[in-house]
């Protein structure tokens, strides 16, 4: 999944042939070592195979998915694998090697794909109580009977993936790395270790020392880690540089990334590789597929094609400077183009940052105060019910949404047809006996799309897909300037559901952290900078619908957990401006309009925490 180019003294360049899933690499991964729960049978094919993606009754009884969460701190979802204390593992699945075998067919040298052994079990849930180390005795044997086959058809360099290695681990987990390097070591093909997502840190000295051929590590995401992997790696390894930035979609400066090439060859002798940061698979595939973004905006982006052709022009300017000399000069230029222009820069979002201060991050009141003046205005019961807000997107809702962005049908007919919901959906909450209603969301085609379509600063594109789970995709917005609201987003269809009945009405928004953590975002300044232009924006909006009537504001902070670091030492840094940019964005209301969130609580990768409670503010 990372595409490399290598130099010195000979160059090669290697694909992936682990590109393609028919639904998630770790799922994969799973079927390949016959790591499939007992309620799916003992075999594995294709029908097993989506059985355990996706459920499906069999006999009448149903069959429970596999669980799915979140890949580390990435918008993608993987499949939990499930392991038992009396676990069998077998090489069950020729997946791979058929895959290997086609593109050597072609013509290619592939460098094909693993996940790690400790990876895959660190992701694993477990039946019962145990330690999934134990299971590394009967799992060992199967990596190496993969390496062994892979080696037989002929493939010189494996990758195995381990992004665990950016992790807090405990010491057990670390020494085990040490146990499984060497088991591996004497497999007659050549590993390249992947790191990504983050800095190795603590575990640098022992990683570097691994007995493997190569390391990958990710100079996007941590770019501070190089002076001490230098340090500690050694001239005879080959060495992967992550230099283009998979998770985002900006142009590489590709002068700046020469020089950081240039400070690890005057330290470095042994065989360097150019590669992106992680997998492709996190960005688009094509820009040239974009025919109607803005000219001056389409320049400074690159999807995965275009990074693909960076590190080849990457490779050219260090064979031969005087002949990549023209795409280094129009890199320089677009770097500067966009640092320069004025599509980026708001005097006046500019100024509004300047402004804020604590004053704007606190409510008027503490909570005990205002709770008090809450329940004299809204008289609800000790335990009000409701509900988290959007109800279904109906085929008459999307075909009226349709036809309106097509201009089939006139403003004012949309309006009716919405309104026309709207009511429905207030009328049956009002039958049900709610006590706090909603109006639906009809309107709205994405918690994130919706909003980033309405303020300054945001960029859609047509064919921006890239893969959140299984079949699905979604097409992140790109946040490209300085972000503002021209006009109230959603007032007019929260007033209008208010009209309509006496019982309270909740407002209802996407708070600033799940719209940038679901957004591809400006890399020019902090992410924390971004998120406090979204809170102001919000903030305008909130103090819009409490002025409109709407006595219950809710924002929803669906993605702020996933926004932690993978590192704990990083979370306090990122929950200090996370927090804020919250509290900027809800407290300008006044001590009788109650502020509610909604956030999802997921498994984590990173084995967090419970997430906090919320209640209503």
């Amino acid at each position: 999944m990372i595409y490399q180019l290598a130099f010195n003294p000979m160059l090669f360049g290697f694909y992936s042939d682990c590109d393609f899933s028919y639904y998630d690499q770790v799922l994969d991964t799973s079927a390949m070592l016959g790591v499939i729960p007992e309620r799916f049978g003992s075999s594995i094919d294709l029908d097993t195979y989506f059985r355990m993606a996706r459920g499906k009754a069999s006999d009448g009884l149903p069959f429970r998915a596999c669980e799915m969460t979140k890949w580390f701190d990435t918008n993608y979802h993987y499949m939990v694998p499930e392991v038992t204390s009396d676990q069998h593992f077998s090489l069950s699945s020729s997946k791979l090697f058929d895959e290997t075998r086609e593109l050597q067919a072609l013509g290619y040298q592939p460098k094909p794909v693993l996940l790690g052994p400790l990876t895959w079990l660190w992701l694993a849930k477990t039946t019962g109580g145990f330690n999934k180390l134990d299971l590394l005795d009967r799992l060992l044997p199967v990596y190496g009977n993969i390496l062994q086959r892979l080696a037989y058809q002929g493939v010189a360099w494996v990758q195995i993936d381990e992004p665990i290695l950016v992790l807090d681990l405990p010491n057990a987990w670390r020494n085990a790395f040490e146990l499984v390097y060497n088991r591996l070591q004497s497999c007659p093909v050549k590993i390249l270790l992947a790191t990504y997502f983050g800095e190795l840190g603590e575990h640098i000295s022992f990683t570097c020392k691994l007995p493997v051929a190569g390391l990958h590590i990710d100079l996007v995401r941590a770019p501070e880690q190089l002076t001490a992997i230098l340090d500690n790696f050694a001239n005879h390894k080959v060495l992967s540089l992550g230099l283009i930035d998979g998770r985002n979609i900006w142009r590489t400066d590709l002068n700046a990334t020469l020089a950081t090439v240039a400070t690890v060859r005057e330290r470095f002798t042994g065989e360097l590789w150019l590669a992106p940061s992680c997998s492709l698979l996190h960005v688009p595939i094509d820009l040239e597929r974009e025919i109607a973004l803005e000219p001056t905006i389409k320049s400074w982006l690159a999807f995965a094609r275009q990074k693909l052709t960076e590190l080849e022009v990457l490779r050219s300017a260090i064979e031969d400077p005087a002949a990549a000399e023209p795409e280094l000069t129009a890199s320089a230029n677009v770097i500067r183009s966009r640092r320069e222009s004025g599509l980026i820069h708001n005097p006046a979002v500019q100024a509004g940052l300047a402004k804020i201060d604590s004053s704007l991050t606190q409510r008027q009141n503490p909570f005990a105060v205002r709770r008090e003046l809450q329940r004299a205005k809204l008289k609800l019961p000790g335990y009000p019910t409701t509900t988290i807000g959007s109800f279904p997107q109906t085929p008459e809702i999307r075909k009226a949404r349709a036809d309106f962005k097509r201009g089939l049908i006139s403003e004012a007919d949309y309006v009716r047809q919405m309104e026309q919901t709207i009511e429905f959906c207030v009328r049956e909450q009002e039958s049900l006996g709610l006590d706090v209603l909603v109006h639906g969301e009809a309107e709205r085609n994405d918690m994130v799309e919706y909003f980033g379509e309405q303020l300054d600063g945001f960029l859609f594109t047509a064919n921006g897909c890239v893969q959140s789970y299984g079949s699905r995709c979604v097409k992140p917005p790109i946040i490209y300037g300085d972000v503002s609201r021209p006009k109230p987003m959603t007032v007019r269809w929260s007033q209008y559901a208010q009209s309509l009945t006496d019982k309270p009405m909740k407002g209802m928004l996407t708070g600033p952290v799940t719209l940038l953590n679901w957004s591809f975002v400006r890399d020019d300044q902090p992410r924390s900078t971004t998120a406090f232009q979204l809170a102001l924006a919000l903030r305008d909006e909130v103090t819009d619908l409490e002025r409109a009537g709407i006595p219950i504001i809710q924002i929803d902070e669906a993605a702020f957990r996933e926004g932690l670091p993978p590192r704990q030492s990083r979370w306090q840094a990122y929950l200090d401006w996370a927090v804020r940019a919250f509290r900027l964005c809800s407290s300008g209301v006044g001590d009788s309009t109650q502020i509610h969130t909604h956030m999802f609580i997921r498994n984590s990768t990173t084995s967090l925490p419970p997430s906090p409670i919320w209640m209503p503010m």
